[in-house]
């Protein structure tokens, strides 16, 4: 009887173990895929749709997430409500796009530059 609780035991202690590193495998998993950003992203637009190069500017900014994200941009999908009307103010708080797009700043400036962005 001793011997028959003793396997038991041993094979209740080895399906734990096995459960909790499926577990770990998984959400590591999980955490490496939410690591990835998306290549590109494509804000809904009346003016054209704007085909955001995620790849490009990652690049650009030596992989340095933080230099836009959280202060400019959320690290969500979430539409970052730069609409008709939002390009002026933006500009002069150097807010959203305009941190860099704008005159003086590290890109092209939007002035002016709608094709760069809109794309009909």
């Amino acid at each position: 009887m001793k011997y028959e609780m003793r396997i038991s035991e041993i094979v209740m202690n080895s399906l734990f173990v096995l459960l909790l590193a499926l577990g770990f495998l998984t959400l590591s998993s999980l955490h490496a895929q939410d690591k990835k950003p998306p290549e590109t992203i494509v804000f809904d637009s009346k003016m054209g749709n704007v085909a955001f190069n995620h790849a490009k500017h990652i690049e650009r900014e030596a992989r340095k997430c933080e230099t836009c994200h959280d202060k400019l941009f959320p690290q969500s999908r979430a539409p970052i409500n730069f609409k008709a009307g939002m390009h002026k103010p933006a500009e002069v708080k150097k807010e959203s796009c305009a941190a860099c797009h704008v005159a003086g700043g590290k890109a092209f400036e939007s002035k002016a530059n709608c094709k760069n962005c809109h794309v009909k």
